[in-house]
């Protein structure tokens, strides 16, 4: 078909609705578009969510797959990313520490047939965030009451922000061991259970392992646990040739055949990923009469610089970090936090560009009482300690707490991203 519209003479005045399109197009008005992306890739990434709702072409622009790989070949941002409550419930946050910004992240899709999700694993890969699994209620179980594990897997792009289901893992679980392999673009996961934050004890282990290819969204089965283990951190290590799963529980036992206790690993078990897969179980990491539980374990990945194969491990129990020697296969003493949490209070340990940053509430909430008024509206200040392991220094940063409640930071989801 021949388009018989004619055309509009030289310097004839376009239409209003033309101008506005054209205008809707541009960056910054007076500037060319190239200069006005370059300006905006100059904005700090924790300050991307906020000025994209300044028009549309800012939204498109800072959205968009160029933009966004131009802009991270400029610039490391390295960002903690903290889960307060279920993600589906109560909105995720980015932390920018060299600008001292908040981030809010869009809530997870809601699936209202569940409530109550916790336990699960937050990790990055590439420019996404995966949350696997975790512990929630189903109104769909019986009984009602009984926590049951979760093998979902959603995707949250750090580009669009915006959320995607994934495959779901062929075992579900919660408070498992995982690890990212970026090299393969792969996830590992091994053992878990179905514990809940709301209850000390019970709940079901599994020993079952799998690996996630994120280029597939596939789920592999690989060989299981020597035995049944939750509660355990994973890590990779050797050039990203050794997946190691440590502490957590396995067993239980009663007290007056009422009370369950648990039985806590005092070991690591070791899956070869190079080899023929199969597990070694590293001995008792502590002397006689030391332990009983773990703390919280973090690692810390090598850089460039470094020529060593094998990450630092490093454990936050009370005031008080370990160092794990994998030579000895002892906890070393390292440091101490300088200043105590508040009373009746916990930290939250997470490693964010090799530094080992230790949360805390600079004051402590009753959080009985703030459940019981409606009237509270601030939820304080966050406390943050950071630790360098290199150098063995401290430093510290105050920041006003993001959320409009006070947070529970032992049963807090911490992550950190680097983009």
């Amino acid at each position: 078909m021949i388009d018989t519209t004619p055309e509009s003479p030289p310097g004839a005045r376009q239409p209003p609705s033309t101008a506005r399109e054209q205008q809707s197009l541009t960056l910054i008005p007076g500037l060319p578009n190239d200069v006005g992306s370059l300006i905006l890739s100059m904005v700090p990434y924790s300050h991307h969510a906020r000025i994209k709702q300044t028009c549309k072409s800012w939204n498109r622009v800072l959205s968009s797959k160029p933009f966004f790989s131009t802009f991270l070949h400029r610039r490391r941002n390295h960002l903690l990313c903290i889960f307060p409550q279920d993600p589906s419930i109560a909105s995720p946050f980015l932390f920018d520490p060299q600008n001292h910004a908040w981030c809010p992240l869009p809530p997870m899709p809601c699936n209202p047939q569940v409530y109550g999700l916790c336990n699960f694993a937050a990790v990055p890969l590439g420019h996404h965030l995966y949350v696997l699994g975790g512990s929630l209620f189903d109104t769909r179980s019986f009984p009602i009451d009984r926590p049951s594990p979760s093998s979902a897997t959603f995707r949250l792009s750090l580009r669009d922000f915006t959320w995607r289901p994934r495959a779901p893992m062929l075992s579900p679980r919660g408070s498992f061991a995982c690890a990212v392999v970026p090299r393969s673009g792969q996830i590992l996961v091994a053992g878990g259970g179905s514990r809940h934050t709301m209850f000390a004890a019970a709940g079901t282990r599994i020993r079952a392992a799998e690996r996630y290819d994120a280029r597939r969204d596939r789920w592999y089965p690989i060989e299981g646990l020597p035995g049944f283990r939750a509660g355990c951190v994973g890590f990779v290590s050797g050039g990203g040739r050794e997946f190691w799963a440590m502490g957590g529980y396995g067993a239980s036992r009663t007290i007056s055949g009422v009370f369950p206790v648990d039985e806590y690993y005092r070991d690591a078990a070791v899956m070869e990923l190079d080899g023929d897969g199969g597990w070694r179980e590293v001995g008792d990491m502590w002397g006689d009469g030391e332990r009983v539980r773990a703390g919280k374990i973090v690692v810390v990945e090598n850089d460039d610089d470094d020529k060593s194969d094998y990450p630092g491990v490093y454990m936050l129990d009370g005031d008080e970090i370990l160092r794990y020697d994998m030579s000895t296969n002892r906890w070393l003493c390292e440091s101490r936090v300088p200043r105590k949490a508040p009373y009746n209070s916990s930290f939250g340990v997470v490693v964010v560009n090799g530094e080992l940053y230790v949360l805390t509430h600079l004051c402590i909430v009753d959080m009985t009482e703030t459940r019981r008024s409606r009237q509270h509206r601030r939820a304080g200040t966050l406390y943050i300690q950071i630790y360098n392991p290199k150098k063995k220094t401290w430093r510290s940063l105050v920041t006003k707490s993001p959320f409009s409640y006070p947070i529970d930071i032992n049963t807090t989801i911490l992550s950190s991203i680097c983009l």
